[in-house]
């Protein structure tokens, strides 16, 4: 069974950057999708970007331009950065290999 332990996450002013970093381990790596999603505070869970084994990359319209998905098949590991931020962009981020969930990490942006 997969297991993902994310990183990277804190507290960061309105136009910074921060790389959220997502480890698996238990399964082949690279033959699964790679996705991140996030949750803020009496939300819903939604979709931020994926990163297919077959090498698409997709985002939700409202990061487009801001955030970068990556993926190194060899460390297991899949990578977001995170630039521009908005204090909108505040969340609990969760990252989603083969339908196995992160532990999530919580990203703040103060204005």
């Amino acid at each position: 069974q997969v297991q993902l332990v994310e990183s990277g996450g804190g507290l960061v002013q309105a136009g910074g950057s921060l790389r959220l970093s997502c480890a698996a381990s238990g399964r082949t790596f690279s033959s699964y999708a790679m996705g991140w999603f996030r949750q803020a505070p009496g939300k819903q869970r939604e979709f931020v970007a994926v990163f297919t084994s077959g090498g698409k990359i997709d985002y939700a319209d409202s990061v487009k331009g801001r955030f970068t998905i990556s993926r190194d098949n060899a460390r297991r590991i899949t990578y977001l950065q995170l630039n521009s931020l908005k204090p909108e962009d505040t969340a609990t981020y969760y990252c989603n290999v083969g339908g196995a969930w992160g532990q999530g990490i919580q990203v703040t942006v103060t204005s």
